[in-house]
């Protein structure tokens, strides 16, 4: 067998779709908390948008990354699995199957899908970041703007996916498409070191030693810790990634990463930059656990094997 690997790709689309079913409530939520206004708390936040939106409020923005998450997820995990495959071929020219993993191939293949992630996931992060935001009085107190939005009976910025990339083209060009990837570069190159790597050790730490591959619940277990460490981590990066992309739905208030942080700090302290933390931990763990079980289980059926095959 090759080292280039197909069915990581279609593995990887299966899981993300299930990630964000899984994960979008909360997602909807961290985005308020992290780049809205007038939320005292997370709980404050919950059920402010359930009083004002119902249920539907949590998943709104939800189709566009349904569909563009999982084909992201699946370049992520093909992308890792074949470059850590890669690398562990040129390493020792016939690797055993089963042979352990070497932190510095899980290291470097996590760095180089966390680049490819900006390229894709950028653009999938501002839509599903713009509808999310664009339903709540946003930053009305600080800015005294008067709010378009649909709460409060007028017409929204943007009537969907569609209409928002061309709105998003029209006004601010294709580099608009991009607005705060730096700000995601930072967040997802360390952030995807710690989603790979304690995913990889959690799950054969927790394995028997007399077993070929993790079970289905050492996979939960070991996706969701990964994804509670990775997003716990990754939060201050997060915020300002948040506000420079929410940021262009009324105005332009940012003129980059140094200036968003430079003006959050300003404003609101250094708390400002942990906001959001206990709901990306949280939504860590549900949302990386089936990631990693649709992964692996997608994997399994595909090779036919009986047990997982960790990526």
């Amino acid at each position: 067998m090759g080292n280039f690997q197909l069915e990581d790709f279609v593995a990887g689309w299966i899981g993300g779709a299930a990630s964000v079913i899984v994960g979008h409530p909360l997602d909807t939520v961290k985005a308020r908390l992290q780049a809205g206004s007038g939320y005292g708390s997370t709980l404050s936040c919950i059920r402010t948008v359930y009083r004002r939106e119902s249920v539907f409020g949590f998943f709104k923005g939800m189709a566009f990354p349904l569909t563009s998450i999982a084909v992201y997820n699946s370049v992520v995990f093909g992308v890792f699995s074949n470059t850590q495959r890669f690398l562990s071929h040129h390493r020792c020219q016939e690797p055993e199957a089963g042979s352990p993993r070497v932190l510095s191939d899980l290291l470097l293949a996590s760095m180089v899908a966390g680049v490819v992630s900006v390229g894709l996931g950028a653009p999938v992060d501002l839509i599903k970041i713009r509808l999310q935001m664009q339903t709540q009085p946003f930053r009305e107190a600080n800015l005294a703007l008067k709010p378009r939005v649909a709460a409060l009976g007028e017409q929204p910025a943007y009537q969907g996916p569609v209409h928002c990339i061309i709105t998003i083209v029209r006004t601010e060009g294709l580099a608009g498409l991009y607005r705060g990837a730096s700000a995601m570069l930072l967040r997802d190159v360390p952030g995807y070191c710690l989603y790979f790597i304690p995913y990889v050790f959690l799950s054969d730490w927790i394995t028997p030693e007399a077993h070929t591959g993790p079970s289905p619940c050492a996979v939960w277990l070991a996706g969701g810790m990964a994804g509670a460490i990775s997003w716990g981590t990754a939060t201050p990066m997060d915020v300002v990634k948040s506000r420079l992309q929410a940021d262009g739905v009324y105005i332009n208030k940012y003129k980059g990463v140094l200036d968003c942080i430079s003006q959050s700090y300003q404003k609101e302290g250094l708390k400002v930059f942990f906001r959001g933390i206990t709901v990306n931990a949280v939504r860590g763990f549900p949302m990386s656990a089936a990631m990693f079980l649709g992964y692996e289980l997608s994997l399994q059926a595909i090779r036919g094997d009986h047990v997982a095959t960790s990526p």
